[in-house]
């Protein structure tokens, strides 16, 4: 074989990386994780791994030697573009998790194993696109967060002071405040556990808590809410955007290539018509 046709075949690494991303790889590998799920939720059942635990932790371990084999191709394949990807760095930290001793200080992160399952965010395009809209709209979220502190924090004073004596167990410190304030928002029994027995000795307490439900509940919610909704549609818009592009592109380069056609038709008609020398 000439050196020109080994230079014309792939390397190692690229065979390598068209494996990986093959169509039917990648959805053997969604497939792994969705079932090692389903071992993960066995192991929680006493009754079943008394009958077939050692065929579940067979079946886990062999899941989890495909995925280890699997990051170190695409460590192979990719180098340290590797640890340029976020989700390649997600899917790396997960499986690390699962690597950890089951005995020992590390016992309890082995807990963690489950995340194995959040990989399948990176086999799922849609997924990863909410995935997507909440990191960007992380930027609004927090000044909403910051916002709603800021509310919190008055709330929590006032209340400590008008209903803290009669009430100590709900209002009597700072961070009780909070606590109850957030039982509050969640409106989790804030009528009947909370607002109504606090009424009984100040009646007009209905002024603070239909307020603050309204500020803290509905308006912040829905603020949340906007901002991941506008996220989300600004990636859709982005998405729109580059198909459109790429659609325009193409009927320019389809146009030129039309006029191109026209100026040569042309020219081949004007040489026709010219008479032809004896």
């Amino acid at each position: 074989m000439t050196s020109e046709a080994v230079a014309g075949l792939p390397s190692v690494r690229q065979r390598i990386t068209a494996f990986i991303e093959h169509r039917s790889v990648q959805r053997i590998l969604l497939a792994l994780i969705l079932i090692n799920a389903v071992t993960l939720g066995m192991e929680t059942m006493p009754a079943l791994m008394a009958v077939a635990g050692p065929a579940i932790h067979l079946l886990d371990k062999t899941i989890l030697a495909v995925f280890v084999l699997e990051i170190l191709l695409r460590l192979y394949a990719h180098r340290l573009a590797f640890f340029k990807d976020a989700w390649s760095v997600f899917d790396f930290a997960v499986v690390s998790i699962a690597l950890l001793p089951a005995s020992g200080p590390f016992s309890v992160l082995r807990a963690l194993r489950v995340l194995r399952v959040l990989r399948v965010l990176t086999f799922v395009p849609s997924m990863r696109k909410i995935v997507g809209a909440l990191m960007q709209s992380l930027n609004g979220m927090l000044s909403i967060a910051m916002v709603l502190g800021l509310v919190y924090y008055v709330a929590a004073v006032m209340v400590t002071k008008l209903f803290g004596e009669a009430f100590p167990e709900w209002f009597g410190s700072l961070g009780a405040s909070l606590y109850t304030l957030f039982q509050v928002m969640t409106l989790e029994s804030w009528s009947m556990g909370i607002a109504r027995p606090v009424m009984e000795q100040f009646p007009y307490a209905w002024l603070f808590f239909v307020p603050f439900i309204l500020i803290a509940t509905f308006t912040m919610l829905n603020l949340f809410i906007a901002v991941i909704v506008n996220a989300v549609q600004s990636m859709h818009d982005e998405e729109h955007k580059a198909e459109h592009d790429a659609g325009q592109a193409t009927q320019q380069q389809l146009l030129l290539q039309m006029q191109q056609l026209q100026q040569e038709l042309q020219q081949l008609r004007h040489e026709l018509k010219q008479p032809t020398a004896e």
